[in-house]
């Protein structure tokens, strides 16, 4: 079973996730963030996973913590549910287009966390939700998750647009690396360890 559970408490946020790496793509999410929620939605059902999700934040002083935090935890389910990580792909590639924009996500469950992010959105906020934020959300993830990351906008105009492509795209690449081959046997690397 491909599953973790994870809860963080702070003085900050409070996280409490449950993930299903061989879900059906449903998603329970409430961030506080509307627009958080519906990119965390995209994420699920691209990726077909389960996530039940919750986050109490300061979203008084701002989303920042809130968003964050959400991605340090969900990048901690992702490496806890992958256990040895044996049998996996452990590569994702996803171009995701929604009308205009265009996103490229490339995942490596490595075991060695780095982002390339390449974005530059038109507006600085989508309702409550600080544009800048949706790179800091994939560096949390690829920090705990232990995974090498690209995540490249290759063109867009408008701001919605090119975040939920970006999002789609991750589930996507996401849902490819941690499938099982079944020509892999162990675990995929030469070193012996991810």
């Amino acid at each position: 079973m491909r599953r973790a559970e994870i809860e963080r408490k702070t003085q900050e946020t409070q996280v409490k996730l449950r993930m299903d790496l061989d879900g059906s793509g449903v998603g329970s999410i409430d961030s506080g963030i509307g627009f958080f929620d519906h990119m965390l939605q995209q994420i699920v059902r691209h990726g077909n996973l389960d996530l039940d999700l919750r986050v109490t934040g300061d979203l008084e002083v701002d989303a920042h913590h809130t968003i964050e935090d959400t991605g340090l935890v969900f990048g901690q389910a992702l490496l806890e549910a992958l256990g040895s990580k044996a049998g996996i792909s452990r590569y994702g590639l996803s171009y995701v287009p929604m009308d205009e924009s265009l996103a490229r996500v490339v995942i490596d469950f490595s075991g060695r966390p780095y982002l390339y992010f390449q974005a530059d959105f038109p507006y600085d906020y989508l309702g409550a939700y600080p544009c800048e934020m949706t790179k800091e959300f994939f560096r949390a993830v690829a920090q705990t998750a232990g995974m090498t990351l690209h995540v490249e906008l290759l063109h867009g105009e408008n701001a919605h647009h090119e975040t939920e492509a970006i999002f789609k795209a991750f589930g996507r690449a996401l849902r490819q690396a941690v499938s099982i081959d079944p020509e892999v046997k162990g675990i995929p690397s030469t070193k012996g360890t991810l």
